[in-house]
């Protein structure tokens, strides 16, 4: 399918049936799979032949939507996870283990930032934060002997910065290092990162690629095109023999195109045991036909309420890169050309009060912590998941006290518009 264009993967990828066989992605709802001789499981334990023998490390249904989701990335070899967390924590800790460095972007989801900063550092792991805006200089300066990956958000949540693909990837080759990409508000049918420089792309599933609130999820991508063995001192866990798994070299056994996600799936999810389940597997596939379609109308609806809001008087600022007088437009052209996301931030000039009063008033748009969803849904941050915060500590943590996150959804613009302007007359 990896000839074919991102519109019909959407709908026919991953899966092809054979004669009599289900059209739909069948549900393996198994922990377990069967084996005639313990030599015939023995093989799929030394990594000799393909199949399934437990559900924690890998199930037919998972695997079916993975390919898809490679596939539409236009990578080699990828893997569902429980969650867009622990995406990015295995495409992470899959190379950078304790006393080992590595280099992030710090316009980044904020759980994905604590997760680096926080939790990764109490195993030993440290980061430097870079700003996306960094020159090239800036950001070599932040590489170490022991840095193992630089990471990056292709549209930053909530920022909505645009990272600059080639330049971040530009870096990362010089160091001879990957770099991963989380490309989860453009998809793959806005942008598809492999072709701009990047190594390992990952996804909350959750968002766009479900697009129904319907199951939690996650996602790892690989190129296959960084060559593990050509920096192997510098990635053993690749590249010399693991021990916990019989001995094999990742790197030698499966190639460029194949090691980083085998040694995810054998080491990371054997131990971690992130695992989504086909249940949810199945929900995500239904969006991922449909997402090509979606991301069309979420684009659209973006770009209207980010126009209108940048012409109305209430309102500060609009961060949307598809407005050109917006920052990072000249970037979107480049890596977003089909356009970015549904989601808009913006900042009302009355501040916390008129961002609570806004808020209280809205109707079709529902106060959600969720974005990216065929329903509109919104959040300001300063009365909700930042309210023990004052003003001026949301200043000093660029979450003005009058920012709104919107995250458009499918409904008719017009209705969407007129939704936020019947809010914003409400505001003094």
């Amino acid at each position: 399918m990896s000839n074919y264009r991102s519109e019909t993967i959407c709908v026919q990828g991953g899966y092809t049936p054979g004669s009599g066989e289900p059209r739909q992605i069948p549900i393996i709802q198994s922990t377990t799979f069967k084996y005639a001789t313990s030599e015939d499981m023995g093989r799929l334990f030394d990594l000799e032949s393909s199949g399934y023998f437990y559900s924690r490390l890998q199930n037919p249904t998972c695997d079916y939507v993975a390919a898809k989701i490679a596939a539409l990335e236009g990578g080699t070899a990828a893997m569902l996870t429980s969650s867009g967390q622990a995406a990015n924590f295995f495409a992470l800790f899959n190379l950078a283990s304790c006393g080992d460095h590595i280099v992030s972007s710090s316009s980044i989801y904020g759980g994905t930032f604590n997760l680096i900063s926080v939790t990764m550092a109490r195993m030993g792991v440290e980061v430097t934060f870079v700003s996306p805006d960094c020159t090239a200089e800036e950001l070599d300066a932040a590489f170490r002997p022991n840095t193992k990956a630089l990471f990056g958000e292709t549209i930053a949540n909530p920022a909505l910065t645009v990272l600059d693909i080639e330049k971040f990837a530009a870096a990362a080759h010089r160091r001879g290092v990957p770099l991963i990409v989380d490309n989860t508000f453009a998809t793959p049918v806005n942008c598809r990162p492999f072709h701009w420089g990047a190594d390992i792309v990952t996804h909350s599933t959750t968002k766009y690629m479900d697009g129904h609130g319907a199951a939690v999820g996650g996602a790892v991508v690989d190129s296959g095109k960084f060559d593990w063995m050509a920096h192997a001192d510098k990635f053993p866990g690749l590249c010399t023999p693991d021990e916990s798994y019989h001995g094999v070299t990742y790197a030698e056994k499966f190639g460029k195109e194949g090691a980083f996600i085998t040694k995810c799936t054998a080491q990371l999810m054997r131990d971690f045991g992130c695992t989504p389940s086909p249940q949810s597997a199945f929900y995500l596939n239904l969006g991922l036909e449909s997402l090509h379609v979606r991301m069309e109308r979420h684009c659209e609806n973006g770009q209207a309420v980010a126009e209108f809001l940048a012409a109305h008087p209430k309102v500060a600022h609009v961060s949307y890169c598809g407005l050109p007088g917006d920052k990072y437009h000249a970037l979107a052209l480049k890596y977003l050309p089909r356009g970015s996301c549904g989601v808009v931030s913006f900042e009302l000039k009355g501040g916390r009060e008129a961002a609570g009063v806004f808020m209280s008033r809205l109707k079709l748009a529902a106060i959600e912590t969720h974005v990216a969803d065929a329903r509109t849904c919104c959040l300001n941050p300063a009365t909700s998941t930042h309210r023990q915060m004052t003003d001026e500590q949301l200043k000093a943590a660029g979450v003005p006290a009058g920012l709104i996150r919107i995250s458009c959804g499918l409904e008719s613009r017009e209705d969407l518009i007129d939704d936020i302007k019947q809010a914003l007359e409400a505001v003094d």
